[in-house]
């Protein structure tokens, strides 16, 4: 069964989405909608991310906390750093962070981290996964920032997928 349907809720979904957006019930929207219900899944499988293991669950909650605290600060210093571009420009920069992290699930998670806090930009992955290359809006010491990112960031995901 798990070969046919390696989603059923996917399916499942997929199937009252095409109801709902065709606003209709008729035979043939209904067979429509299981047939993509059935071949989306079954054509998305090779697709569907590694299974994620969580070895330390609470220190996700702390991960929480330290990115929305960055995160308003960031959105303070950007705006900052904009108003007050005039005066002195934003010292732009591209750092390589070298990753110790090399699970593909704490990867993604980092990359929607970089995604959002404010003035950090995922730029690329080195093929081996050894180095990270972050587009930075107002970049001060290199240093503390890479010993900043990998304590704040990487560390907890270590812990949390490795």
């Amino acid at each position: 069964m798990k070969r046919l349907f390696p989603a059923p809720w996917l399916s499942l979904a997929l199937w009252l989405l095409w109801l709902v957006l065709n606003l209709s019930v008729s035979p043939g929207h209904l067979l429509l909608g299981a047939v993509l219900g059935f071949i989306a899944p079954l054509m998305m499988a090779p697709l569907r991310p590694l299974p994620i293991r969580i070895r330390r669950p609470w220190v996700i909650l702390r991960l929480f906390l330290l990115v929305g605290r960055d995160v308003i600060l960031s959105n303070l210093a950007v705006a900052w750093g904009v108003l007050n571009a005039g005066r002195r420009a934003p010292r732009s920069a591209f750092v390589k962070v070298p990753l110790d992290l090399r699970d593909a699930n704490g990867l993604a998670a980092l990359s929607m981290i970089c995604t959002v806090i404010p003035g950090t930009v995922w730029s690329e992955l080195a093929l081996d996964r050894s180095i990270l290359l972050l587009h930075v809006f107002d970049l001060g010491e290199q240093a503390p920032f890479i010993q900043h990112f990998k304590d704040t960031y990487e560390r907890p995901l270590m812990e949390i997928f490795e």
